[in-house]
């Protein structure tokens, strides 16, 4: 008879074993996921419960108000909406429950709701008693979910984040509300935030109401969908990247990213948090540029000075958004690292015409970033701890599929990136470098890197300044992509990051939409390389016939008023073009 010990030698036993091993890390797994699972079921039900609580206020009020003229309500733009408040030819309570009636009904289309803020009723008894009225007095304002409403949860799409509500509003609700808003819900948004799509595990994903194929970009893609859809008039969102800008241009709306600290960031929960490279910003979302204006010139009062003191107090400077002297305005129609494609291009040369017919002038204007900008200095900076603080906020979490990929790339560690991006080089440069831009930087790397965005910087505002410009015209990325595509082609926000980097104001107007032409001409696009996400991109942008495209309007840091009237400008002759069709 064998020694008993020898028994534990034995290869079947040891297969055994292993076997064991494997199903109970398989069973331990399954249960943590299952256990989250039900995280994700409690908080749907618990949107559900809100969304009812909003449907049945809002049934209430019709209820008890038969001749409230809904249709009429809605129709309004927010100048006009804006002034009948004002002079009390329309009750706030009639605005107030037409968009939450109006919000539900879009949600169940869209799903671009992540919460109700119940509270907003009882705002609307105090906003009454109000003997100033602001300039929002009475309009309902949606926010997006990744900024701060006092007791509700700020969740950036993470099961982590839940049921843990904020202490307080931000400065910029507080703000609003008393410049006499309304903020009436939250809005959806991508896990994690850094995506121009809009899905997270917990809320699942947003539909452009445009088409439902499509995405409705990110990350304040609830608030595009939702203003889009008629469901809010004016939505407040977060840029770091084009965040405001690209749900704008994929749902034919206005956005606005001012300088970063021109309105305060107290209250906005980002995901990078302490990263300096990129400037994040607080900007609105409205269907036309009065209402971004309008917007503006609320929030740049008394109270945001006094509430938030690392915000310059720079009101509103009123004469320069009405001035209507000529602009002397740069102009390009494509960037370094990925080549627009026709309907982009066009976007822009068609508003140069028009802006030249106006009797503006416009100039060449090329900024002088290469394509290893986007590599070597926005990517670098903006994951210069080697992407942790962003792969840590996945941690214990349900992944969207759409963040695998890079989350996958971000958690390699430093030398295995490093060995696959000098291995891609040759036959995937653009891969190579931006595995290259994901490992950890020393703090002696960081400070340099800053040392060259603000050289970059100084080098932009002195070939401006050359030019003697006033304003510049840039293409916008689109039209509004294919849902799932964006995750795969986040090199376009090239077209985005840029001002972010560079800390300037800009702008998003609709100006066209996609021709047959374009969809044409957009079958032979090569790109520069002709490289996967060139062709991904054709993918992504095909099939949008009759789909928003928009431009970019920018200026210099601190002239925001400027920007937003290029930007009314450029709305001003495009609508009169669309008349005479």
């Amino acid at each position: 008879m064998p020694f008993p010990g020898k028994m534990w030698l034995s290869p079947h036993l040891g297969t055994a074993v292993l076997c064991c091993l494997v199903v109970t890390i398989q069973l331990l797994r399954w249960r943590r996921r299952t256990a989250l699972w039900k995280q994700v079921e409690e908080a749907r039900r618990k949107r559900e419960k809100r969304l009812e609580q909003m449907q049945k206020a809002a049934l209430t009020f019709r209820e008890q108000n038969p001749g409230v003229e809904a249709d009429r309500v809605l129709s309004l733009p927010l100048m006009e909406l804006s002034e009948e408040l004002r002079n009390g030819s329309l009750p706030p309570e009639h605005v107030l429950y037409t968009y939450l009636d109006k919000a539900f009904q879009v949600n169940k289309d869209v799903n671009c709701l992540t919460d109700y803020l119940q509270e907003c009723e009882s705002q609307l008894q105090e906003v009454k008693k109000q003997e100033k009225k602001g300039f929002l007095y009475g309009i309902p304002v949606s926010v997006k979910d990744s900024i701060d409403c006092k007791g509700h949860d700020s969740t950036l799409g993470f099961l982590k984040k839940l049921n843990r509500p904020a202490a307080e509003d931000s400065v910029v609700v507080q703000v609003l509300k008393r410049q006499g808003a309304i903020p009436f819900v939250k809005s959806n948004v991508p896990q994690g935030l850094l995506s121009y799509d809009c899905s997270n595990v917990i809320f699942g994903p947003t539909a452009n109401p445009l088409n439902p194929t499509r995405s409705p970009g990110g990350s304040s893609g609830g608030e595009g969908a939702l203003i889009r859809s008629g469901g809010s008039i004016l939505g407040i969102g977060t840029d770091i990247g084009g965040s405001v800008r690209i749900p704008a241009a994929f749902c034919g709306l206005c956005a606005f990213k001012p300088t970063a600290s021109r309105l305060s960031q107290k209250g906005m929960v980002a995901i990078l948090r302490g990263q300096k490279s990129a400037m994040p910003a607080i900007g609105p979302i409205a269907r036309d540029v009065d209402s971004l204006a309008l917007c503006m010139r609320a929030l740049l009062c008394d109270d945001l000075f006094r509430l938030d003191s690392s915000v310059p107090p720079m009101p509103f400077k009123e004469e320069v958004y009405a001035s209507s002297r000529p602009l002397r305005i740069g102009y390009h129609d494509t960037d370094s690292l990925t080549m627009a494609i026709p309907s982009m291009r066009r976007a822009v040369l068609e508003t140069r015409k028009l802006l030249e017919d106006a009797g503006h002038t416009l100039v060449p204007f090329t900024p002088h970033f290469s394509d290893d900008f986007f590599f070597n200095i926005c990517l670098k900076g903006l994951f210069a701890d080697g992407s942790s603080t962003y792969v840590d906020s996945f941690k214990g979490e349900l992944e969207e599929p759409y963040a695998r990929q890079f989350l996958l790339m971000a958690k390699l560690p430093d030398w295995f990136k490093k060995l696959i991006s000098w291995i891609t080089g040759p036959i995937m440069p653009r891969l190579s470098k931006m595995l290259g831009s994901l490992v950890t930087r020393s703090v002696k790397e960081v400070w340099v890197l800053h040392s060259e965005i603000e050289e970059h910087r100084q080098q932009f505002m002195a070939d401006w300044r050359k030019l003697d410009l006033d304003v510049m015209l840039s293409p916008m990325l689109g039209p509004a992509f294919k849902a799932g595509y964006p995750s795969k082609l986040a090199v376009l926000v090239s077209y985005t990051v840029l001002h972010n980097f560079l800390d300037i104001p800009v702008g998003v107007v609709p100006v066209t939409t996609v021709t047959e032409e374009d969809e044409e001409a957009l079958k032979s696009y090569k790109g520069y390389r002709h490289d996967r996400w060139d062709k991904v991109l054709v993918k992504a942008a095909c099939g949008a016939v009759g789909l928003p495209l928009a431009v970019q309007c920018v200026a210099l840091p601190w002239e925001e008023e400027l920007c937003l009237r290029f930007m009314k400008e450029v709305e001003r002759l495009t609508q009169r073009k669309q008349k005479h069709l």
